[in-house]
């Protein structure tokens, strides 16, 4: 089963190329809802895997793609398709809410 893959201030910008939409979770290692909604990331990257990118971005280690992104609160969880981003969710939600919003970029 895939695993979603840690995204880094140094690999972001080859990852988000991909073809295939990508989720990305913005998360650290201290924050509480990031911890509810990590293994929900890890069950979609399961599910998903061949159908899209879904990577993780620890906010404290790679600051600049957070920044970049005005990551503010996490868990923030952004949708991208051909680079762009195109959805957008902020704290923790039902895997529903995540899949939901990931079929409607496949």
């Amino acid at each position: 089963m895939a695993k979603a893959i840690e995204i880094t201030d140094a690999n972001f910008e080859e990852i988000i190329k991909s073809d295939q939409p990508i989720l990305v979770d913005f998360w650290a290692e201290w924050c509480g809802p990031c911890k509810m909604i990590g293994p929900v990331v890890e069950e979609i990257a399961g599910e998903y895997d061949g159908k899209a990118v879904v990577g993780k971005v620890d906010v404290d280690s790679n600051p600049a793609v957070a920044s970049k992104f005005g990551i503010r609160s996490i868990p923030t969880l952004l949708f991208f398709k051909n680079g762009e981003v195109v959805d957008k969710q902020v704290g923790a939600v039902p895997k529903a809410v995540l899949s939901q919003k990931l079929e409607a970029q496949i």
